[in-house]
């Protein structure tokens, strides 16, 4: 079994829990209470960098990252910085994350806040919005069935939420064009080994539509960092290790934000 196959077989233990605790038409009634879903792509699609900046305290490849003991606190400095959208991780088992963080999250700021999880049922969906979430993360190494992935992809846009189609290799970028989908993220860590290879943003971005935004996930530790990817392409970077560590999040993400290209330095 894979990192990413134990992470998955998780989840979807903490999800049948949820499930039988709150039922999906109980969940769905939730839904008259939340306020319209904030829409990120305006800021994504603006020039210079945009930074998604992300609420993690642990990983399964780097184990223990940070205490946070209150996300909403970490996510107020990240607005304060300029991020573009707040991730906060919800998985429970490896990431130490939860729903009550992005709820929390919700309640402080209001800039669109992305749950980042490992979603493959329209319950998770519907509990993302429920719990405030402005966009979703839908991974193509986990719904490995296209026209699965179509009908969550369309599910979310009809509860008002933003889909970050992850990808890994040519194969998921195609999948990822044959959806339109409108913001791509390749993620330079293979979730089956964990290891990073910064090369993969620059070999599968010219592969993405012109006609979507291109997230770089992972490998981003610095300004430099961000620079090297505005150069092959990306609009946006999601950032959680160097933030979460950084013993000033609010500047982290300043000094990574409006960067237009290697060497410039500048900001939007």
């Amino acid at each position: 079994m894979s990192v990413l196959d134990d992470i998955v077989a998780g989840v979807r233990l903490d999800l049948a829990r949820r499930e039988a605790e709150t039922p999906l038409h109980e969940l769905r009634a939730m839904l008259a209470d939340v306020a319209p879903a904030l829409d990120p792509m305006p800021h994504f699609r603006a020039a210079g960098s945009s930074v998604i900046a992300e609420v993690k305290r642990s990983s399964p490849s780097k184990g223990h990252l940070a205490d946070i003991p209150e996300p909403a606190d970490l996510a107020a400095a990240y607005a304060r910085g300029g991020a573009g959208a707040i991730s906060v991780l919800t998985e429970e088992r490896r990431f130490k994350g939860s729903l009550a963080d992005l709820r929390a999250v919700r309640a402080r700021v209001d800039v669109p806040i992305l749950r980042k999880d490992f979603i493959f049922s329209t319950y998770q969906l519907v509990e993302a919005r429920a719990a405030g979430a402005d966009l979703v993360l839908l991974m193509a190494s986990v719904v490995t069935d296209q026209s699965e992935l179509r009908r969550l992809h369309d599910e979310a846009g009809e509860l008002g939420l933003t889909v970050l189609l992850e990808v890994h290799d040519e194969e998921e970028v195609a999948r990822a064009a044959d959806l339109g989908a409108q913001l791509v993220g390749v993620n330079a860590r293979n979730l089956k080994t964990l290891e990073v290879d910064t090369s993969t943003f620059s070999r599968l971005a010219p592969l993405v539509p012109d006609t979507a935004v291109k997230v770089a996930e992972s490998g981003i530790f610095s300004p430099d960092d961000v620079n090297g990817y505005v150069d092959e392409g990306a609009r946006v970077v999601l950032v959680g290790e160097a933030l979460v560590k950084d013993g000033d999040p609010e500047q982290g993400v300043r000094s990574m934000t409006g960067l237009t290209g290697r060497g410039t330095g500048a900001e939007a």
